[in-house]
């Protein structure tokens, strides 16, 4: 996605050859005008799958997904929490996925009020480097019993394994930037 790549390009910020930051629009400020784009491609992508949920993880995939589902004929959003409060039921479903980001493993939730065996579950989120997040989503949903249709990420760290693992699965993953390579110098470069 031209868009995406060139706000990358212009506003991202290489901190090593692992970690880019893109707050100044995707997961601190938002570029709405950028989210709307996106959720229009996604829209696009998973139009035939019968979405009926969008899953994420908080915090930055919520505002991701809140934008694909009002694309999507206005589905309902669901999150995982990665802390139980004392308004969650007791009644969940529950995954530990690793972030690489910060370095330590946080146990996921999702009431079961929220997800259901008929559900067409996609799932959308704003980076997919090794997949812990991602797998965790997929087990959540096959706790549920639901049909996960597909996950749509907005940047995909390519350099890393986790997209192609997933592939391999035969999972339809859709990432709209893959990044190949990073550098100290600041240097970004694109898959295509």
């Amino acid at each position: 996605m031209k868009l995406l790549k060139d706000k990358i390009i212009l506003e991202g910020v290489v901190v090593n050859s692992e970690i880019l930051k893109v707050s100044s629009f995707l997961n601190h400020q938002l570029d709405v005008k950028l989210l709307d784009a996106i959720g229009d491609e996604f829209s696009k992508l998973f139009c035939k799958k019968n979405v009926t949920r969008i899953l994420t993880i908080e915090s930055s995939g919520i505002a991701l997904a809140c934008v694909v589902a009002r694309k999507m004929n206005n589905v309902p959003v669901v999150f995982a929490k990665k802390n139980k409060s004392g308004n969650v039921p007791e009644d969940v479903y529950t995954t530990s996925i690793y972030s690489f980001t910060h370095n330590k493993s946080y146990d996921i939730i999702v009431s079961k009020n929220f997800l259901h065996k008929d559900d067409n579950v996609l799932i959308i989120d704003d980076f997919l480097a090794k997949g812990s997040a991602l797998n965790g989503l997929i087990d959540i949903i096959k706790q549920s019993g639901a049909n996960f249709v597909g996950a749509g990420i907005a940047i995909e760290k390519g350099f890393q394994d986790g997209g192609k693992k997933l592939r391999e699965q035969g999972f339809q993953i859709e990432s709209l930037v893959i990044i190949e390579k990073m550098d100290c110098c600041g240097n970004i470069f694109f898959k295509n």
